[in-house]
């Protein structure tokens, strides 16, 4: 670490140099008193991927492909990781962007995720106020360029550690497409990518880091389709059926019904067509769905009522219907003893630091989107109380979690309280913001793989919490058909 900073002396004052050399040989010290042998040589790993690993995550920034859309970003994935010896296999589970690529052999077995696709619409220079790069175009305003990247320096972190020798078990790097949209991980748990894995590592960019025991939100998207009879609008309205006042009726019906569900509950619409023009009665209407709640139980009955909700607008206008189930995705499955272990290895990396131009970038961030000028946070806090009911967001990691016990990391990679699906992140995650936070992100996963490589009773207690987590209950993916490969 101390050769990084010497090689890049010519372009820090005498001043910064010092500052941040006693940084370094203090972080150092700590390292020789607390850090194992394979912890230190994973963390040197990272370190001597690190140029390569931000190469990737700015060539996947600068690519933005949305779901099932990500064919440059998986490749360029997928090359490195063939590159330095894992062994790879495109297109798993019928998903043309998805891949693995695995190392070793044997017991245990345990798999980091890697996402990778673009949100669109955010297009954004790496600069500090909003500027697109081509309006309207994707950009990476939720850090997926910095998750696979990342996640794959932690994998072949441990692939060099078993090719030496010092680890035993198979390592496994699964690269998992359209997390945004779709939701590919439930057709690749269907698939069976996780049946021998033992435990799973995940990891997403933040505002904040810390070993994260908190679930997400379940969630279930569907699609309605009214179906009428075209008619001119003025002439002989008489003879239309408008699907358009069905979606009306439709998305009035939900609005009002809001009232009744339980307040941890959530219900989001886009009407993807109301039809195309004013001087025709409309005969086709579509609108996305999609209903949330923190837990899958109390999710499904109010899925089933807005279902039923579609059939009493399609009646009262007089027209057809049609629902197509997208996919659904649970919320995640908590493991607290995969969050000790993750807790402790925060601990000993420390905060991450960073330069008075990178303090400056952060505030202005902050106030070009209204928040207090701050910078960024990256103290480690102690492991929180996960709670019953939370807020936020939903991910299919949760699937993931519901057939392997699941520990997750957060990092920051964007100052405190940034807007995130904004233009924000994406600026933060093209520069040295965001690439500081996904190579402490590697480190601090490959340190805690590592752990569960050298302790299997490290691996038997998160597995024992996992299964009293579950207890009885089935997991039922939530789809009907294959990956929508092409949709919109």
């Amino acid at each position: 670490m101390v050769t990084c900073f010497i090689a890049n002396f010519n372009s820090l004052s005498m001043k910064k140099f010092t500052l941040l050399a006693v940084g370094v040989l203090t972080l150092t010290a700590v390292q020789a008193q607390k850090l194992s042998s394979t912890k230190k040589a994973v963390i040197a790993s990272v370190e001597a991927h690190k140029e390569n690993l931000i190469k990737i995550s700015d060539s996947i920034w600068s690519y933005a492909e949305t779901a099932f859309n990500e064919s440059k970003s998986a490749e360029v994935l997928a090359a490195y990781a063939e590159k330095n010896g894992l062994k790879v296999t495109r297109g798993v589970a019928d998903i043309p962007t998805a891949f693995t690529a695995t190392y070793g052999s044997g017991k245990p077995v345990i798999s980091v995720l890697g996402e990778f696709d673009a949100l669109p619409g955010l297009s954004q220079k790496t600069e500090p106020t909003k500027n697109p790069i081509t309006v309207g175009a994707p950009g990476h305003g939720c850090g997926h360029n910095l998750f696979g990247a990342a996640s794959l320096g932690a994998a072949i972190a441990i692939k060099e550690q078993i090719e030496a020798g010092k680890l035993k078990g198979t390592v496994k790097f699964l690269g998992t497409p359209a997390e945004e949209k779709f939701f590919a991980k439930v057709w690749m748990v269907e698939a069976g990518l996780w049946d021998d894995v033992d435990v799973n590592i995940s990891w997403h960019p933040g505002a904040n880091t810390e070993a994260s025991v908190q679930t997400g939100l379940s969630l279930i998207d569907f699609i309605v389709e009214f179906y009428g009879q075209a008619a001119h609008a003025s002439s002989d309205p008489w003879n239309g059926r408008s699907a358009s006042d069905a979606l009306e009726l439709y998305t009035t019906g939900i609005n009002y019904y809001r009232e009744h569900i339980k307040p941890t509950s959530r219900i989001h619409y886009h009407i993807q067509d109301g039809g195309q023009v004013v001087n025709v009665v409309p005969d086709y209407s579509k609108i996305w769905v999609r209903v949330r709640d923190p837990k899958r139980k109390v999710m499904l009955p109010t899925y089933e009522q807005v279902k039923k909700m579609a059939e009493g607008a399609a009646i009262m206008a007089n027209v057809d219907y049609k629902i197509s189930l997208v996919s659904g995705i649970y919320e995640t499955l908590v493991n607290r003893a995969g969050g000790e272990i993750m807790q402790k290895n925060l601990e000993l990396l420390g905060p991450i630091s960073y330069t008075e131009e990178e303090v400056l970038f952060g505030k202005g961030i902050q106030k070009a989107t209204g928040k207090e000028e701050v910078g960024m946070d990256s103290s480690i806090e102690p492991l929180r109380e996960t709670e019953k009911n939370p807020g936020g967001g939903s991910t299919d990691v949760g699937d993931v979690s519901w057939n392997v016990p699941n520990i997750n990391l957060r990092v920051t990679t964007a100052p405190k309280g940034t807007p995130w699906h904004s233009w924000a992140v994406v600026a933060c995650g093209g520069m040295s913001i965001g690439h500081k936070g996904m190579v402490y992100a590697s480190k601090a996963m490959a340190m805690t793989m590592a752990d569960l490589f050298e302790n299997p009773k490290l691996v038997a207690k998160v597995k024992e919490e996992f299964k009293t987590r579950k207890g009885d209950e089935k997991y039922e993916a939530m789809i009907d058909g294959p990956p929508p490969i092409g949709s919109n």
